[in-house]
């Protein structure tokens, strides 16, 4: 690789020295550098401008935690460019390198010592009051879970067309394996190797001591029906992809997710596998 863009949380890089440090290393070394422009929210969210990159970019190093690495991923969908994660966040999942590792790591950018991973991706489509629309495609999880005053939601789980469960409790999240070390692992579910072709389904502090989270096939429909409540509100629930995008939801409104068609593409360095990286996360290695 040799064309790069940048794109920047300037919550996490407020100097912008790790990144003009980034862009005069490529530089030095036979690279082109574009520092991509955004619009920066006092939240650290930075919405890039996908269409100001130029056509012929290669990778886009993104330098954030694992909030900025999915905002890119939604920003540069249509793009289709690989893109780098550096980690400037505490535990950084998504992220391929730590700034500790930086020159290593554009050295290897450099030399082509990479391999490009395609992470699927998972289509939302919300059916609430009547009508049918979608939410984008999540990189991580569909989270549909209590809104407002609620004090728990009933969610019913249908795996193609077929009652699974019924949960009461916070919520149910659909995880790609990309999303099974986020919002699922912490609510309790499990790790989901990358290339495995799978979603997640999890409960969020279920009211019941047999409630488990389910792994099913990637090729599956996955639907979530929020439950009439005895105490009856304007908005039972609400359903938010990837920590952004969101529909409010209704008794009788239901979510239906399946596998998008499309994917989204992680620069991965050569000699370092996800068990490294796990492991690596996990216990601090």
């Amino acid at each position: 690789m040799e064309r790069f863009c940048i794109i920047t949380n300037r919550e996490k890089d407020g100097s912008m020295e790790v990144t003009n440090r980034i862009a005069a290393f490529l530089t030095n070394h036979g690279g082109r550098v574009y520092l991509a422009g955004g619009e920066h929210h006092a939240n650290g969210a930075c919405y890039t401008r996908a269409e100001e990159i130029p056509k012929d970019t290669q990778c886009a190093l993104v330098l954030g935690g694992d909030g900025t690495i999915l905002q890119a991923a939604h920003d540069l969908a249509a793009r289709e460019i690989p893109i780098f994660g550096i980690n400037l966040g505490t535990l950084g999942f998504l992220a391929e390198t730590e700034i500790a590792e930086l020159d290593t790591a554009l050295f290897k950018l450099l030399a082509g010592e990479y391999t490009i991973r395609e992470q699927m991706m998972l289509s939302v489509m919300v059916h609430a009051g009547g009508k049918e629309y979608p939410l984008p495609d999540a990189l991580n999880d569909l989270v549909v879970t209590r809104s407002g005053f609620s004090r728990v939601i009933g969610a019913g789980v249908y795996i193609n067309g077929e009652l699974v469960s019924d949960y009461r409790g916070d919520g149910v999240i659909v995880a790609t394996p990309t999303g099974s070390t986020g919002y699922s692992l912490s609510a309790g579910g499990p790790i989901v190797a990358p290339a495995a072709g799978a979603m997640v389904v999890t409960p969020v502090c279920p009211h019941s001591l047999n409630a488990r989270s389910i792994v099913v096939a990637d090729s599956d429909i996955v639907v979530i029906k929020v439950r009439q409540s005895k105490k009856t509100q304007e908005e039972e629930a609400i359903a938010t992809v990837d920590g952004g995008a969101s529909a409010k939801l209704r008794a009788g409104d239901y979510i239906k997710v399946r596998r998008a068609g499309c994917t989204v593409k992680l620069v991965r360095l050569t000699g370092r596998s996800f068990y490294q990286v796990l492991r690596a996360k996990l216990n601090g290695d």
